[in-house]
């Protein structure tokens, strides 16, 4: 029913940017984007749960799962195809999350993931994955809940990325050191 597979060219560098809660996933993919002039991939379960509760003060379930994964798949495919289609050298994809991070926090918050989201997260590629440390002051909002855990997050994010042989460097500092660090990571994979 719900189609989770990855289509991204051979000619886009994707970076997927992931972490605890209110940790500068968005800005450093934004920050990126603007100093390549590329594409960044919003979240999208912000937007399906900032409307969820907008309209019914509901939060997050498990049957929310699926359809999140399904909407964040189709916008990184879509603009993957969109940066592939462009006739400039810097071919880069920020992806501000991914389904490997909707898996993690299905088993933080569940104990357990359904199981197409896990195979997909797991079988998605990107050349840099990047885990944002948690140095900057967390920023209330309707969606955030883990002010006091975000290091404990952080850790688990961590070692799920080790348990899954899924290489990832750890970003942090300022917005500017952040971006500088991306950049040094892109030239040694030999992308800039």
């Amino acid at each position: 029913m719900y189609n989770l597979e990855q289509h991204t060219p051979e000619s886009v560098i994707t970076v997927a940017v992931l972490g605890a809660e209110s940790t500068g996933k968005t800005t450093l993919c934004r920050d990126l984007a603007a100093h390549f002039d590329s594409q960044w991939v919003s979240e999208y379960m912000r937007t399906y749960l900032q409307a969820k509760w907008d309209n019914e003060q509901l939060t997050c379930t498990w049957e929310d799962l699926l359809p999140i994964a399904q909407g964040q798949i189709k916008r990184e495919n879509d603009l993957a195809k969109q940066v592939a289609q462009t006739l400039d050298k810097n071919r880069y994809l920020f992806c501000d999350t991914s389904l490997f991070e909707l898996m993690t926090y299905s088993h933080w918050y569940y104990g357990d993931c359904p199981a197409a989201l896990e195979q997909a997260a797991l079988a998605h590629h990107y050349d840099l994955i990047v885990l944002t440390e948690v140095d900057i002051p967390w920023v209330a909002d309707d969606l955030r809940d883990s002010p006091h855990q975000r290091d404990e997050i952080s850790e688990y994010f961590a070692s799920q990325l080790d348990r899954h042989q899924k290489p990832f460097v750890r970003i942090g500092g300022d917005r500017q050191k952040r971006v500088q660090q991306v950049i040094a990571q892109l030239i040694h994979l030999g992308s800039p």
